[in-house]
């Protein structure tokens, strides 16, 4: 049976997913050229929106997937850093893992993180998410006790050996370890190792990791600026995967995003670079409150401001779980005049 065709059976404790997964329309031999040809345009981070009782809001959920459909973006990352995996229960993860595929419909791609300590309940996640529909799955290092490349290797090739579903990495301090260019390359020879995430945010780790990878898997780097070292190195990006910058950037009725990252994924910058004037500013006031959080946090992804230019948007988020701090109502007062500036927003 082909990915997103069969059941997702309804979902219990970790110790209770099956391991028996079924065939996928991709084999593990030709994972790669599946994601050389599919994996392309713009990836989205979800958040995972919660009720004022600190549970998963569902409902938010669905009317945040119908709003990024309407944006053009082509696949969806679910559970991911800014999805607050780390902060999710085990049922409340799986569950979330159920429920998307349902609602989103094929509309876009799909995948869903993985990461864990335990690679029992990595592998299960990867089956589980393999019968349900996903196209892939991202890993990161386990965050506890692996503190050398070696590790991480080791870790990942076992998962990649235990299952069928292809795999993208990612590559971000907030895992305890940033891989080098070198490590990434001996990742992306893993036979189902289809995609790299190259988000230390070091430009020069992402055009190294780009030459020295980019070759054996699909590489992005989630930083619009990278498509402009792209003719000086000689590499391509294919895909921007995955960043909040189009739900946070676009509207339905306005596609400026996702269409500078059609551009550029397709090769045409001398296009991107004008479409990249409108992103911008934007741009600009993003990396304004991520740099103020981030540092206050010591390098914290900035989840509380993303939340909650989001809601501004018109999407559900609601509050973001400890150990990450709320904004401020003076901060929340302060981004909401940033966004009324750029008309990203109608004035109160």
């Amino acid at each position: 049976m082909s990915i997103g065709k069969g059941p997702c059976s309804s979902l219990q404790l970790p110790a209770a997913i099956p391991t028996k997964v079924e065939e996928v329309d991709y084999s593990k031999n030709d994972s790669k050229a599946w994601a050389r040809e599919k994996l392309r345009g713009q990836w989205t981070t979800m958040i995972t929106p919660f009720t004022k009782d600190d549970e998963i809001d569902e409902a938010g959920l669905a009317r945040n997937i119908e709003h990024v459909a309407r944006l053009g973006t082509a696949g969806m990352g679910f559970s991911w850093n800014m999805g607050e995996f780390w902060s999710l229960t085990a049922e409340e993860r799986l569950r979330l893992l159920e429920i998307v595929p349902e609602l989103v419909k094929k509309r876009a791609k799909i995948a869903f993180q993985v990461t864990d300590t335990s690679i029992k309940d990595v592998v299960r996640m990867c089956n589980k998410a393999e019968e349900c529909g996903y196209d892939f799955v991202i890993i990161a290092p386990p965050y506890m006790m692996t503190k050398t490349e070696d590790q991480v290797v080791s870790f990942v090739t076992k998962v990649a050996d235990r299952v069928n579903i292809g795999m993208a990495f990612y590559n971000s301090p907030q895992f305890g370890i940033t891989m080098t260019a070198k490590g990434l390359s001996r990742l992306a020879d893993i036979k189902n190792l289809i995609a790299i995430k190259e988000a230390s945010f070091n430009t020069q780790l992402g055009i190294d990791t780009h030459l020295q990878a980019g070759q054996k898997a699909v590489v992005s780097v989630p930083d619009e600026e990278i498509f402009f070292f792209e003719e000086y190195y000689g590499f391509h990006q294919q895909t921007m995967f995955a960043n909040t910058s189009d739900w946070r950037f676009d509207a339905p009725s306005s596609h400026n995003y996702v269409d500078f990252i059609g551009l550029a994924t397709s090769g045409k910058l001398d296009e991107a670079r004008r479409a990249y004037a409108k992103i911008r500013p934007l741009k600009m006031v993003s990396r304004k409150w991520w740099s103020r959080l981030a540092g206050r946090t010591g390098g914290g992804l900035p989840i509380q401001m993303v939340k909650y230019w989001g809601e501004l948007m018109g999407m559900a988020g609601g509050h973001v779980r400890e150990p990450v701090y709320p904004l401020a109502e003076d901060e929340k007062s302060e981004m909401r005049k940033d966004l009324e500036a750029l008309n990203l927003i109608k004035k109160q």
